[in-house]
Order: structure tokens, then sequence, then C-alpha cells
């Protein structure tokens, strides 16, 4: 059973709706610890001709779910013609370090939302989910209708963030707020209640570019759109197969995920000052430093085992193994060279492949000469 979180108090950002049912639903939202927000479902056009623009350009990388069926997404109550409003549910995960262990080799960074136990990261569903069902079925009692999505789903979620007033667009294109910053969690609640349009965030972001000039892939384009096929995230999150070796050097020691753009946000820093965080969100020590030289030698079964309910086992033990590659050959630590070698007979094409690479560039030549006479062509051409 998940903790009940505290209250996280914030000033009033617009007047709650008017309906006794629907002030309701929200105190109940409230105490389970989500921050409240409420926009009309209408987007304006502008905002939908700028996402439609960023899919048709390919700035999405080919996720499939961003691009799929943009019409309804973009304007949901062609599908719901009931639907008036949406009610914003925000759960921070500004959760603090919960500590390196002493054991293994714990070099590699990890995005900051992926180290909860949930299998998937992208939507960290079920952990809400119980408390979104909650307030569905309260809302029914109450006589509401109401729909839900989570995170990134069928509904431009990041988009209503802003629109609700709570936050404003960020140069990450992230949704940022004073007492939030970006490290937030949304879901939201498609309702039949009638409100009213929010009076919106002021720019807060002003001139600072921190986030677009620390990017190290360049995947920011500085008008608050990102280009995923440049994201360090989604390459070693999303991406199935090899990394490009030109975006090698640019990963760094990041293992999983990328946290740059908010790790340098300032309102980020008085967030985490704070310690405002859902705390149904419980941050683990082997998933925010994990051992590379487990996800190198380790079995499916065993990899299976030991991340269980994790977004490491979602990207599954290959990926894992891809990116602790990487990261060790952008070390230039000619130590690492035995463990590599390990990975060069790994039953994956994948790891093989990765594994090539990274002994060219740790100076294990000779490793490499058996490697280019593989018979599988991932491997042998490289």
């Amino acid at each position: 059973m998940t903790r009940r979180p505290g209250r996280i108090q914030l000033p009033p950002v617009a007047p709650h709706p008017q309906s006794a049912e629907a002030r309701k639903l929200q105190a109940a939202a409230e105490e389970r610890g989500f921050v409240v927000s409420w926009t009309p479902i209408e987007l304006p056009d502008e905002w939908k001709l700028s996402y439609q623009r960023w899919i048709r350009e390919r700035r999405h990388a080919g996720i499939g779910n961003l691009g799929r069926a943009l019409e309804v997404r973009l304007t949901p109550n062609m599908r719901f013609g009931w639907a008036k409003s949406v009610m914003v549910l925000a759960a921070p995960h500004a959760y603090p370090d919960p500590g390196k262990p002493s054991d293994g080799l714990r070099i590699g960074r990890v995005a900051r939302k992926f180290w909860v136990r949930e299998p998937d990261p992208f939507f960290l569903k079920r952990l809400l989910e119980p408390h979104i069902e909650a307030l569905k079925d309260l809302a029914s009692q109450l006589g509401l209708r109401t729909r839900d999505y989570v995170d990134q789903g069928p509904l431009p979620v990041n988009l209503y963030a802003v629109r609700s007033g709570l936050f404003w667009r960020g140069r990450n294109a992230m949704p940022n707020s004073q007492i939030l910053g970006t490290r937030v969690t949304l879901a939201c609640l498609l309702t039949d209640v009638p409100v009213s349009l929010p009076p919106q965030h002021p720019d807060r972001c002003g001139s600072c570019r921190r986030c677009v000039s620390s990017c190290p892939t360049g995947a920011l384009l500085g008008d608050r759109r990102v280009d995923l096929n440049l994201c360090i995230s989604y390459w070693t999150t999303r991406h199935e197969g090899l990394i490009p070796v030109e975006l090698w050097s640019s990963i760094g020691d990041w293992l999983f995920g990328c946290d740059v753009c908010q790790d340098v946000c300032p309102w980020n820093w008085k967030a985490e000052r704070a310690g405002w965080f859902w705390e149904g969100f419980h941050a683990d020590s082997d998933l925010a430093h994990p051992d590379l030289i487990n996800l190198l030698t380790s079995s499916e079964g065993e990899f299976a085992r030991m991340y269980a309910g994790s977004p490491f086992e979602r990207a599954g033990r290959a990926r894992l193994a891809r990116n602790a590659l990487v990261l060790l050959a952008n070390t230039g630590n000619t130590d690492h060279l035995p463990l590599v070698e390990v990975a060069a007979q790994d039953a994956s094409p994948l790891v093989r492949a990765t594994a090539a690479e990274a002994l060219v560039r740790l100076g294990g030549v000779a490793e490499v000469e058996g490697l280019l006479r593989a018979p599988d062509p991932q491997v042998r051409n490289l």
C-alpha cells in the first residue's frame, strides 16, 4: 500500500471550480498529495500547429504514440463530447538521492525519474493508478464524468499543465514552476466540469539559457522544443539498437536517461531545497547508482530478479549492458578492459557489437579481431 503523502502548500493558482462537487474532488486529490490545477479542454490553435510541425519535422524520433491520432490527441472532446475541462494532477519527483551502495562499480548516472521501482519509466502509471482510480470512483459518486490519462499518454499533458496556469513552458520544453520546478510526473482527468481559463503563468525563464547551452548534444532547439533524435534520454532509454558512435562522447557518464537540462535549472534548485516530492515515490539506491559489473555479467534471470518492477526491467538487460559499455569506453580507463572483454562474449549481438567499439576505444585491439570474424553482421559490420 502506498503511504499517503503530505500536502504541498501552494499559493492559489486560479479560482477553484464553482461546483461543490468539483471542489470536493479537488480536495480529495490534494489529500492524496497531488498538486491540482484546472483548465478548459480547448487548446490554442497555435499550440496545436506547433505540435503538428514538431511531428512533421520528425523531432519525436519516430516514437509512435507521440504522433498517433494527432487530431484526437490535440482535441480530445472530438472523442469525448461531454468533456469540458482538464483537472491536472502533478506529483513532484524531486526526491533526494538515496545514497550510493559501497559495493560494485557504480560510476554511471541515472536520471532521477528512474530511481523508483516502477516498470514503466515514462508513465509511472502503476504508482499513481490506485489514487486516480479512487478519484474517478469519487467523481462518479458525486455525479461527475471523468476519464484519465497519465503522463505521456494520448493527451499532450505537458500543454495542459501549462494552460492550467500552474506552470510555464521552460526552454527545455518541460512545464516549469517557481514552486515545483520541472521534476513533476503529470496526470490528468478529463471532466465535465465547466471552468474558466485561469491566468497564464508568467515566463520566469527570463534571459536564462542554462539548459539550452548545457545540453551535451544540442537537443534543445532554443524555441522551447526538443529534438528527441539528439536527446540522450531517448538513446539510452527508448532506442533498441546500437547507439551511433558519434554520440558516445556526448553521452558521457549517463547510463540511463539524462537530467542535465533539469540539474542546471535554478527553479529546480529551489524545489530540491524545499524537499517537495510526492511521498508515494520511494527512491531505490540500486537504481540511482547501479552496479555496472552486475549489468555486464548477470544472466537474463539474475537481471530480471535484481531489477524486478523497475525501469531497467522494462528496458531489458541487453540495452542496459549496451549503455554501460558506452559509459566505460567514455572513461578512457583501461582498468575496465577485462569487464569489456567479458561483455564481448555476451549472448546478445547488441552487447557484443557495442563491446567491440568499446574495446577499440580502450585499446583492446587484439580482442576486437575475433569479433570482426563474428557470424552476426551487426557485430562484424560495426
